[in-house]
C-alpha cells in the first residue's frame, strides 16, 4: 500500500544575501514560512535483493524516469541518499502530483524531497535519527532542512542552519504564481554582477555592507520574539508567550487594523506586524524585477490600498511566486481578485504552523 504525502510550499519573510564565499555559495538570512499550498507525493517501497527508484510526475519540467534525468531529481536524490544510510536496499516508486509552480521560489522542489523520505521511512518502518535527517537534508539542498521542521524557521549560512522559531500564527496568504520560471542560480549571478567588487563606490551590497545586512535581518528576528518573552522547549519546539498560537479572525485579523489601530490583544501579541515593522526585504527583488517588471506590479496590486491593504507582500525565494498576507480572509479575497484580473494566477491560502503542519502532511 503506497504512502501519499503533502509537500507544503514556503515563503520568506526577508532575505537577506551576502557575497559569494569560498565555497560559491552565498551567506543569506531568512525567515522561512510553511503556508498550506502543496504537491503530492506518493511513496512505494519494498526491501528487494537491488535497489530500484523509479519516479513519475505529471509536470513535463519535473525531471522524471521516463525522460531519462530523474537522479536529477531532489527527491529521488533524497531517497537514494536515505537507502544508503537506512542500510536498505529497496524498490521504490515516487510519483510527485505537481500542484505548485516549477522554479517559483516556493521551495516545491525541496519540499518534494523531504515528503518522499517521510514516505519512504513510513512504507520501509525504518527512521533516521533527527540529527541524520537534518545532515542529510542539508547535502540535498539548501533550503531543503526547513521542511523538516515547518511553521517559522530561522535560515542562516546557505539556508541549510535552521531554528525552529515560535510560530508566527496563522494569517490569510495570496500567493501569485506567473507564468515564468527564475532560475535561483541565475538570480544569484545576476546580484553578484551588478556588485562584482566588495570595494566598488557606494553600492548596496558590498561584502561588509551586505554581511551587515545579514546580521541585522538576523537581529531583528531575534528580537521579535525576544521582547515577546518567547522560550523555547526541549524538544525544538516553541510556544507562543500566551502558551497558545496567535490566530487571525476574519474580522480582524491579529487584533490589529489596518490603519494600525490595535483592538484587542496588543502588539506583544503579535510578531508578525513586531516582525513587518522591522523593514523586513528580499535581495532578490532588485535584480529579479529589473530581468521581469511585471513582477513588480504585480506586487503593487498584492500590497493594494485603504481597507484591503496587505500587512506584508514580497518575492518569495528568487521567485517567480510573490506573496501577500493580510488582516483578514476579506482583505486577501479582495487582493486574489484584483491580481486575477490583471491576468496572473492568483492561490487563497494561509500561513501553516508547525503543530498543522505534521498534523496534516499525510494524506490518509
Amino acid at each position: 500500500m503506497a504512502t501519499r504525502v503533502r509537500s507544503f510550499a514556503k515563503i520568506n519573510l526577508g532575505l537577506a544575501v551576502g557575497p559569494p564565499r569560498p565555497d560559491g555559495f552565498h551567506a543569506l538570512s531568512t525567515i522561512y514560512q510553511t503556508i498550506g499550498l502543496h504537491d503530492f507525493v506518493t511513496v512505494s517501497a519494498r526491501q528487494a535483493a537491488e535497489m530500484r527508484i523509479t519516479l513519475t510526475a505529471n509536470h513535463r519540467g519535473v525531471p522524471r524516469t521516463e525522460n531519462g534525468d530523474a537522479e536529477k531529481n531532489t527527491a529521488w536524490r533524497m531517497v537514494s541518499a536515505a537507502l544508503t544510510r537506512m542500510g536498505v536496499t529497496a524498490e521504490v516508486h515516487l510519483d510527485i502530483d505537481k500542484r505548485l509552480p516549477v522554479q517559483g521560489g516556493l521551495g516545491a522542489g525541496s519540499a518534494n524531497a523531504v515528503a518522499a523520505l517521510m514516505g519512504l521511512e513510513r512504507e520501509l518502518g525504518v527512521a533516521l535519527p533527527g540529527a541524520e535527517r537534518l545532515r542529510l537534508a542539508a547535502e540535498i539542498g539548501s533550503d531543503v532542512p526547513l521542511f523538516l521542521l515547518g511553521g517559522t524557521v530561522l535560515g542562516i549560512g546557505r539556508g541549510e542552519e535552521v531554528y525552529p522559531l515560535p510560530d508566527l500564527g496563522v494569517a490569510p496568504c495570496v500567493v501569485a504564481t506567473p507564468g515564468v520560471g527564475v532560475s535561483t542560480k541565475q538570480a544569484f549571478a545576476d546580484l553578484d554582477a551588478r556588485y562584482p567588487s566588495a570595494g566598488s563606490v557606494a553600492p548596496s551590497l558590498t561584502s561588509s555592507v551586505e554581511n551587515a545586512r545579514i546580521t541585522k535581518l538576523s537581529c531583528a528576528s531575534a528580537a521579535v520574539w525576544a521582547c515577546n518573552g518567547i522560550a523555547g522547549n526541549a524538544n525544538g519546539t516553541a510556544p507562543h508567550s500566551s502558551g497558545t498560537t496567535p490566530t487571525v479572525s476574519p474580522e480582524h485579523g491579529f487584533g490589529i487594523s489596518p490603519s494600525g489601530e490595535q483592538f484587542e490583544g496588543g502588539l506583544a501579541e503579535n510578531p508578525l506586524l513586531a516582525l513587518v515593522r522591522t523593514g523586513i526585504e528580499n535581495d532578490f527583488e532588485e535584480v529579479v524585477f529589473s530581468q521581469h517588471p511585471f513582477l513588480r506590479s504585480t506586487k503593487r496590486e498584492l500590497l493594494g490600498s485603504s481597507s484591503s491593504q496587505a500587512l506584508y507582500a514580497a518575492l518569495s525565494g528568487s521567485g517567480s511566486a510573490l506573496f501577500g498576507l493580510y488582516f483578514s480572509q476579506a482583505a486577501a479575497r479582495e487582493a486574489q481578485q484584483r491580481v486575477e484580473h490583471s491576468g496572473t494566477r492568483a492561490l487563497l491560502t494561509e500561513m501553516l504552523d508547525r503543530q498543522t503542519y505534521f498534523d496534516t502532511m499525510f494524506a490518509e
